[in-house]
C-alpha cells in the first residue's frame, strides 16, 4: 500500500499552467482531478488548509490517541458512488468497517428501531401491516440501487433506468410526514423514517425533498450498509489523494485563494466551494448578472457538534444500541420534527433530534485500547454560536443515563467556528445550501448544465451542485466531465 504522509503535500506549484487547477480538496474537487487525471490531463488540487479533505479530515480533537471524525463519519454515500465504486482505492488503504447494527433509534421506554442492511429484517420488527408497506416502499428500490444510484446521483437529465426512477419518486414526493403517517401506523417506523429525512436539515413537512433524501439513505443502508472508513474520514481523503499522486497529479496545500489570479494558467479552473466564494474569487471572469445568482444561493441551518473522549462505551438503555454505528435521538416523530422546525424559525430546541456515532466500537484504531471515542451533533439556526452542550447532553443521557461520568474530555463546534475550520460551511451549514425541492433543481443557479458557467474556462463541482451534499465525489465527477467536453485536448 503506497504510504500517504504530510511531505505528499508540497506548499508551491511545480509548473506555471496545468490543463486545470481545482481549489479547493474536498471528496468532489479530488474526485474531478482524478477524473481529468484519468483522461491524461495534467492537474492541480490547491487548497487552503494545511490537510486536504474538506469535510473528511480526522483530528485528536480531545486528548492523544482519541481520534475524531471532525464533520463526516459515516458513508454510505461513499460506498454506493459510482465514480468511488470504480476506483482502486482499497489498493491506497481504504477499508470501510461495517458495525453490526447501521442504526438504532432508542425510545424512552428502553426499547429501539433499529435499520438493519435486511429489508426482511427491518421490517419484521414492525406489525403486520407496517411490515408490509416496509416491505412495499423499499424492496423494489433496493433490488434496482444500483441503478437508481446512477441516475439519481446526476445532474437532471433524462434518467437511464426512467420507470425505476419514476418508482423511486412516486415515492419521494410527498413530504416526510406526509409519508409516515400514511406507510405506517407504529410510531418506530414512523420516527426510522423521520430521522432519515432529517438528515435533510429541512422542516419534515415539506414535499419532495425530505422524504426523497430520507429515502435515499436508507436505500443505501439495504442496498451497501452505512459504513465508516477505518482509522477515520480521513482515511477516504488519504486514498483520493494516493491515487492522484499516482496519476501525476499534483496537490499543494497551505495556499488560500483570494483571486483567480493567484492560480497558475489553466485551461479550467474547477471551484469546489460554495457559490458566493467562487462568485468572490472569479470576480470578473464572471458576468456580474451571474455572480448575482450565485450570491443568491441560500444556506440553511447549520449544526453544532460535541467530540467525546470516553473512559467507556455509552450505557445505553437499549442494548442494542451498543451495536450500532449510528443512534438516532429525537423519540417521536412529532418531536422530531418540531426540532427541525424551531432551527428554521431562529429557535434553539429543549429537546434538539441529535445524531450520534461510535466510531470506536468497531474501529479500534479511533482510541486508546479500553476507550471510546463519541461523536454527536445537532441542528441550529444558520450562524448560531449558542452552546448546545447541555441540551445534546440531556438528550443522550435520556436514552443512556449516566453518560456524562463515562466523559473524559470534549471538544465542541458551532457554527462559527465550523466556519473558519471550513470556509465552505457559511453559516455552519454542512449540506452546501438549502435541499428543497427548488434548489436541489437549481444547483447552484438555473441550468440544463450546473456544473458550468458563462466563462467556458470556469467551472464548479461543489456539494452546492448535483447531486449534493455527501461523501460520494459525484459532483467532481459531472464537472470533469464538462471539462472535457469544453475542453477535449490537453495543452501538450
Amino acid at each position: 500500500m503506497p504510504e500517504i504522509s504530510d511531505s505528499t503535500f508540497s506548499s508551491t506549484p511545480r509548473k506555471d499552467a496545468y490543463d486545470a487547477t481545482i481549489v479547493g480538496s474536498g471528496p468532489n474537487g479530488l474526485a474531478a482531478a482524478i477524473m481529468l487525471a484519468r483522461a491524461g490531463r495534467s492537474v492541480l488540487v490547491v487548497e487552503g488548509h494545511a490537510e486536504p479533505g474538506g469535510g473528511t479530515r480526522t483530528q485528536e480533537l480531545t486528548l492523544p490517541g482519541f481520534q475524531h471524525d471532525v464533520c463526516s463519519a459515516i458513508h454510505p454515500m461513499g460506498v454506493c458512488s459510482p465514480f468511488f465504486k470504480a476506483l482502486p482505492l482499497a489498493d491506497f488503504g481504504l477499508e470501510w468497517i461495517h458495525p453490526d447494527i447501521p442504526l438504532a433509534h432508542p425510545f424512552d421506554d428502553g426499547t429501539a428501531a433499529l435499520m438493519h442492511q435486511s429489508v426482511e429484517e427491518t421490517a419484521a420488527q414492525f406489525g403486520p401491516a407496517d411490515a408490509k408497506n416496509y416491505r412495499f416502499v423499499f424492496e423494489s428500490i433496493t433490488k434496482n440501487a444500483d441503478n437508481l444510484f446512477g441516475d439519481l446521483l446526476a445532474p437532471p437529465k433524462i434518467p437511464a433506468h426512467p420507470f425505476q426512477v419514476t418508482n423511486f419518486g412516486l415515492r419521494a414526493i410527498p413530504s416526510a410526514l406526509a409519508a409516515a403517517r400514511s406507510w405506517f401506523s407504529d410510531e418506530r417506523a414512523r420516527a426510522l423514517l423521520a430521522g432519515n429525512a432529517a438528515h435533510s436539515i429541512l422542516p419534515l413537512d415539506r414535499p419532495l425533498a425530505t422524504n426523497a433524501i430520507g429515502l435515499m439513505l436508507m436505500l443505501a443502508c439495504h442496498a451497501v450498509g452505512w459504513p465508516m472508513a477505518k482509522g477515520g474520514s480521513q482515511s477516504i481523503t488519504r486514498a483520493l489523494c494516493g491515487y492522484l499522486k499516482s496519476l501525476g497529479g499534483e496537490i499543494v496545500t497551505n495556499f488560500p485563494v483570494e483571486n483567480i489570479a493567484d492560480l497558475p494558467k489553466s485551461n479550467a479552473v474547477i471551484f469546489d466551494t460554495n457559490p458566493s466564494s467562487m462568485a468572490r474569487i472569479a470576480g470578473d471572469e464572471l458576468p456580474e448578472s451571474y455572480q448575482k445568482k450565485l450570491n443568491k444561493f441560500r444556506h440553511g441551518p447549520g449544526i453544532f457538534k460535541i467530540d467525546y473522549a470516553l473512559k467507556e462505551a455509552v450505557p445505553w438503555k437499549a442494548a442494542a444500541c451498543k451495536l450500532a454505528g449510528t443512534v438516532h435521538l429525537g423519540a417521536t416523530m412529532d418531536e422530531i420534527a418540531i426540532s427541525e422546525r424551531n432551527c428554521w424559525n431562529g429557535v434553539h430546541s429543549e429537546k434538539p433530534f441529535v445524531l450520534t456515532a461510535q466510531q470506536s466500537l468497531f474501529d479500534h484504531t479511533r482510541a486508546p485500547e479500553g476507550k471510546q471515542t463519541f461523536w454527536a451533533y445537532c441542528h441550529v439556526p444558520h450562524g448560531s454560536d449558542v452552546d448546545m452542550t447541555d441540551a445534546i447532553e440531556n438528550q443522550i443521557e435520556r436514552f443512556a443515563p449516566g453518560f456524562r461520568d463515562c466523559a473524559e474530555a470534549k471538544a465542541t463546534m458551532n457554527c462559527a467556528e465550523f466556519e473558519r475550520y471550513n470556509p465552505n460551511l457559511l453559516g455552519g451549514d454542512i449540506v452546501g445550501g438549502v435541499a428543497d425541492w427548488r434548489q436541489l433543481m437549481t444547483r447552484p443557479t438555473v441550468s440544463l448544465r450546473p456544473h458550468t458557467t458563462p466563462n467556458k474556462g470556469i467551472f464548479i463541482c461543489s456539494a452546492s451542485t448535483p447531486p449534493g451534499g455527501g461523501v460520494h465525489g459525484m459532483g467532481g465527477y459531472w464537472a470533469a466531465q464538462e471539462v472535457i467536453r469544453a475542453h477535449p485536448q490537453a495543452r501538450g
